[in-house]
C-alpha cells in the first residue's frame, strides 16, 4: 500500500471491540478477590495478544482492539478507628477509593496483603471488576516476544489506530509526590497506577537484563562490578547450603542456577546497563542486587523503577571519599543524615524536605558491623563513623575552587562525600520504601590520600568482601522483622494511599 492509502486508510475510525468480562464483583475475602484480578487481566491481555498475532497473521482489520486493566474499588461511609501503630492499611477518611492493577500474578501476595488490612481495618468488602484505563498493546504482550517486520505494512494502518499504545502523558508520580487526589472520581488506593507500574518493568528488564518476576523484596545497590562479583560467590555458597533458605540465583539473561546444581538460561551476549543478581527464596524475601554505576542520575533511573515492586528496604553499599583526617582507608561511614546536591530529584522531592535515618535500618546495619567485624561498643569507633553523606553531581569536584565546596562541606558536618548515597535515600523517602547506606572510605582527597597504582587491588580485595557481608547480614536481620513494623510511619505522610 501506498503512503497516501495508508493515511487514508487511518483518517477512517474503526468500531470498538473488546472482551466481555461481566459486571463488577464484591469479595469479602482478599483471597477471591485476588482470584478475580487474575482472571480479569488474563482476560484482557490474552485477548490484545490474540488480536494481534491475528492481524499480524493476515486476518483483516475490521475493529480497533481494546481492553482494560482491572481495578479494586472500596467505599468506606464512616470515620474508621485504626491502629494507629500501623503506617499503611486504611484510608483516610469516607469516600471512594481505587487502583488499576496490572501482573496480579507477580503482585499477588502484596495485593492480597493490602486488601486484607483494607478489610480488616474498614470492615467493608471491595469491588473487582474492570477499569476504564485501557492496556497498551506493548505492555500486554509476552516479554520475550519479538516482532520482525513492518508492523504498519501489514495492519494497512498506524497501529494506534488499532490498539492501544502507552500513554505518557498520564504515566507519572503525581501520587507518590502527594497530588492524591489526582484530578479522578474516585482517590487512589495505591502509590502507582497500573501504567506506571508496566512501564517501570519494562525499564528493569531493559536496565537489568532479568525480568521483574526474580527481583526480591531486599535490595543492595553498589557502583562497583567487584561488589557483584563478591555477591555472586557467596550466592553460589548460600544456595548450596540446604538451611540457608536461599534456593537459586539469577543472573542477567535471566540464568539460573538452582541448589540441586541444575543450571537454565543463557547469559546476554552483551552485559545491560546495570546488571542485576538475585538471590532467591522462595517467599520472595531474598536479596537483589545491582550495579547502578557511577552518579545520581543512574541512582535515581533504577530506584525509580525498583520501587514499583515495593520492596521491603533498599540499601547503598559503595565507595565514598572520607572528608575527615581522622579516616582511613577502610573505615565504614552509615549515614544518619545527607546533603543533597545531586539535584536530580530537585523536582520531586525539594531539597528543604529532610530525609531521616530509619531507626530499623540503622540498627541492623550497626549490629551487623559488629557481628562481622568483631568491633562492640566504643571499640567500634576505630573503625566505623556515623553522621552526614553529601552527595554531589560534580564527579570531579576537586578540581573547582575549594573554597565553596570544602566550606560547606565543613558546615554541613559531612563525614563522607560520594554520587549516589543521597538520590537513593531521598527516593527511598519519597517512594516510602525503607532504605539505608554504609559506604567504606576508599580515599582522602581533601588530606591528599589519593590511591596509588596497585593499591586499589588491594584494597578491593581486602574490603569488599566483609562489606558485603555486612550489607548481607542487615538485610537478613531486617527480613526477621514484621514488614508492618519495617515500613516506617515516618515515611507516610498525612494524606497517604492505603496501600504500602
Amino acid at each position: 500500500m501506498k503512503q497516501d492509502q495508508i493515511t487514508i486508510a487511518q483518517a477512517t475510525e474503526l468500531p470498538v471491540a473488546h472482551p466481555d468480562a461481566g459486571h463488577p464483583k464484591t469479595f469479602h475475602n482478599a483471597k477471591d478477590a485476588v482470584l478475580e484480578l487474575k482472571r480479569l487481566y488474563a482476560l484482557s491481555t490474552n485477548y490484545l495478544a490474540e488480536r494481534f498475532a491475528a492481524a499480524l497473521g493476515g486476518e483483516a482489520v475490521t475493529h480497533r482492539h481494546r481492553a482494560f486493566y482491572p481495578e479494586i474499588r472500596l467505599t468506606s461511609l464512616v470515620h474508621s478507628r485504626v491502629d494507629s501503630r500501623l503506617a499503611y492499611g486504611y484510608v483516610g477518611g469516607p469516600g471512594e477509593y481505587q487502583t488499576t492493577v496490572t501482573h496480579p500474578q507477580l503482585f499477588a501476595d502484596y495485593l492480597e496483603t493490602q486488601i486484607e488490612l483494607l478489610m480488616k481495618s474498614h470492615n467493608v468488602p471491595v469491588t473487582i471488576g474492570l477499569s476504564n484505563t485501557p492496556i497498551p498493546l506493548h505492555f500486554a504482550l509476552p516479554a520475550d516476544l519479538t516482532v520482525g517486520g513492518n508492523v504498519e505494512q501489514t495492519l494497512k494502518r498506524s497501529i494506534r489506530d488499532v490498539f492501544d499504545v502507552p500513554d505518557l502523558a498520564s504515566t507519572d508520580d503525581k501520587i507518590v509526590n502527594g497530588n492524591i487526589h489526582n484530578g479522578e472520581d474516585a482517590r487512589p488506593l495505591a502509590p502507582f497506577t497500573a501504567q506506571r507500574i508496566d512501564y517501570s518493568l519494562h525499564r528493569l528488564a531493559h536496565y537489568t537484563a532479568t525480568a521483574a518476576d526474580h527481583f526480591q523484596n531486599f535490595v543492595l545497590f553498589t557502583n562497583y562490578q567487584f561488589y557483584m562479583d563478591e555477591f555472586v560467590a557467596y550466592a553460589q555458597k548460600a544456595i548450596a547450603d540446604p538451611n540457608s533458605g536461599y534456593t537459586a540465583l539469577v543472573e542477567p539473561g535471566n540464568c539460573i542456577s538452582w541448589a540441586n546444581g541444575e543450571c537454565e538460561g543463557k547469559h546476554p551476549d552483551r552485559m545491560p546497563q546495570m546488571p542485576a543478581y538475585h538471590l532467591v527464596r522462595e517467599d520472595r524475601r531474598g536479596i537483589t542486587m545491582i550495579n547502578i554505576g557511577v552518579g545520581p542520575s543512574n541512582a535515581k533511573t533504577m530506584t525509580d523503577h525498583v520501587a514499583v515492586l515495593r520492596p521491603h528496604t533498599w540499601m547503598m553499599l559503595g565507595h565514598c571519599a572520607g572528608l575527615r583526617n581522622s579516616q582511613r582507608l577502610g573505615d565504614y561511614v552509615l549515614a544518619h543524615a545527607y546533603v543533597r546536591e545531586d539535584h536530580v530529584l530537585d523536582d520531586d522531592l525539594p531539597v528543604w524536605i529532610p530525609v531521616p535515618a530509619l531507626a530499623e535500618v540503622q540498627v541492623a546495619i550497626e549490629d551487623s558491623v559488629e557481628e562481622i567485624t568483631g568491633y562492640e561498643d566504643y571499640e567500634l569507633k576505630r573503625i566505623m563513623r556515623t553522621g552526614t553523606v553529601a552527595t554531589i553531581d560534580n564527579r570531579n569536584w576537586e578540581l573547582r575552587d575549594q573554597r565553596g565546596p570544602v566550606q560547606r562541606l565543613s558546615q554541613s558536618r559531612a563525614i563522607a562525600l560520594d554520587m549516589e548515597s543521597a538520590t537513593i535515600a531521598a527516593n527511598g523517602f519519597r517512594f516510602r520504601v525503607p532504605y539505608g547506606t554504609l559506604l567504606c572510605v576508599s580515599d582522602k582527597p581533601l588530606h591528599g590520600e589519593l590511591k596509588l597504582p596497585g593499591m586499589a587491588t588491594g584494597f578491593y580485595e581486602a574490603q569488599v568482601r566483609r562489606h558485603l557481608e555486612i550489607g548481607i547480614r542487615a538485610m537478613e536481620k531486617l527480613r526477621e522483622m514484621p514488614p508492618e513494623r519495617l515500613h516506617s510511619r515516618k515515611l507516610r505522610s498525612f494524606s497517604e494511599t492505603a496501600f504500602q
